[in-house]
């Protein structure tokens, strides 16, 4: 028999037998309760060693161009030039040819990321929201080139170039870079994500194709396609092998292979102007992530959080 009510109120008393349900918490209040100061400080000290692992190296490529000569290969090292000098930034851009370098970097970057992001995005368009026979098929292919490293197809690649006659020359550099499997992959998931509702709904408004991509799918995609174009950029700027074989002279040399020419002198290498130049040449890079890094960071972890 179940207890009579209580007398002055409504409420009938539970069954017998039944739990009674706790309260639920939410996701972060279940993950801040169970987490324990150890795993905290754990992860912190993992945060910092990484975050050393990766300063500490641009930070000696720093110190070491702003350093005398003699005070490179003084043991112990010392951490701080001592004078800093700017000769090495001087010499860097006497000794070789440094903005025909840097001009040949930005058109082999500019070319071949404004070829990759848009044939990434139209093909990433054209497998994710249209229909035509043999998408799986292609889709296939893609994932199959992005398995197939670069250095695979260096001596095919060279030999059809060699026969164009296109050696020392721009067009000899970037149309063999220009694949652009990696983009197509990363694009056509985030054009999956999208809510079909809103795709649907713009079409039997009467948007086509081309609209549909430029009003509607790339707006819902910006931070993707920011984070796409961030890491092609940074890619071509610092491809070194391909344009090492193409090119012969500054004509059409990137600035990493120009750098190259400044590691020997006399047999022993002078590294003040080699990290000067390099970091000259991370300069540019590093001032574009900083700028989109925001972005980059949402881009890349689009569809990892639900809600």
């Amino acid at each position: 028999m179940q207890p009579a009510p209580v007398a002055g109120t409504d409420e009938a008393p539970e069954p017998r037998g039944r739990l009674r349900r706790r309260p639920r918490l939410a996701h972060g209040a279940e993950a801040a309760d169970h987490r324990s100061p150890a795993m905290t400080v754990a992860g912190y000290v993992g945060m910092v060693l990484v975050v050393l692992l990766i300063a500490v190296p641009l930070f000696w490529i720093l110190i070491t161009s702003l350093k005398e000569r003699q005070d490179i290969y003084v043991r112990p090292a010392q951490w701080m030039p001592d004078p800093g000098t700017t000769a090495n930034y001087h010499d860097v851009t006497t000794r070789i040819p440094f903005l025909d370098y840097m001009r040949n970097s930005l058109i082999v970057t500019i070319v071949l990321s404004a070829s990759k992001i848009v044939l990434g995005v139209i093909s990433a368009y054209a497998l994710a929201l249209l229909r035509f026979p043999g998408r799986s098929i292609v889709f296939l292919v893609v994932i199959a080139a992005l398995m197939v490293p670069n250095q695979i197809t260096v001596i095919s690649n060279y030999a059809l170039v060699a026969q164009l006659g296109w050696r020392n020359t721009f067009q000899g550099i970037i149309v063999p870079l220009a694949g652009v499997a990696f983009g197509t992959f990363l694009m056509r998931n985030q054009f999956l994500s999208l809510p079909t509702e809103i795709i649907e709904a713009a079409r039997l408004d009467g948007a086509g194709p081309l609209k549909l991509l430029w009003r509607v799918v790339m707006p819902m995609s910006w931070p993707t396609l920011v984070a796409f174009s961030l890491i092609t950029v940074v890619n071509e700027w610092n491809e070194y092998l391909w344009p090492f074989l193409m090119s012969d002279d500054e004509r059409t040399a990137t600035l990493p292979v120009g750098l190259t020419l400044l590691q020997n002198n006399d047999g022993v290498t002078n590294w003040g102007p080699v990290m000067s130049g390099t970091v000259l040449a991370m300069l540019p890079v590093l001032v574009l992530f900083l700028v989109l890094q925001r972005q980059m960071i949402k881009g890349l972890t689009a569809g990892a959080v639900k809600s």
